[in-house]
């Protein structure tokens, strides 16, 4: 399969005194990602929450940091959406360096990220709605 890719860059708010991404930041990064990934999909986060009712909430998250990023680095966040269950979406996500003058390309972040649809009023479960289903369905074709 091939992923979705963002391409994104590294700029001194996402970093820390030492100019290296703070490590929470990345999490910025990954959900970028994803919503990109949605809108790719012809939806927009407002969207879903004002015409169908729904949210997405993360459930939970691994992260593995591998390398650090650093100030002006080219960065490339990949997301790749598979169904688990019902109500939720789990998506394999790396972020690389993609900078071709930078010494050190390649692997930064390694996560994987269940998150939830919950109806927007009650914040409880939500079946996933078939147009997403039939998005990820046609992001695993691409591959």
């Amino acid at each position: 399969m091939n992923a979705f890719s963002w391409p994104a860059r590294v700029y001194w708010e996402d970093t820390d005194g030492g100019a290296i991404v703070y490590y929470a930041n990345y999490l910025r990064f990954l959900e970028r990602s994803r919503t990109e990934w949605l809108r790719r999909c012809g939806h927009s986060q407002q969207e879903l929450m004002h015409n169908c009712g729904i949210l997405f909430a993360v459930v939970s998250i691994h992260v593995d940091y591998r390398a650090p990023a650093r100030l002006d680095d080219e960065l490339e966040i990949t997301c790749e959406p598979r169904p688990e269950g019902s109500a939720s979406l789990r998506f394999a996500q790396h972020i690389y360096r993609r900078s071709a003058a930078v010494a050190r390309p390649g692997l930064l972040v390694d996560a994987d990220v269940r998150v939830a649809c919950v109806d927007a009023r009650s914040l409880r479960p939500k079946r996933l709605p078939q147009f997403l289903l039939d998005a990820v369905a046609a992001e695993a074709q691409r591959g």
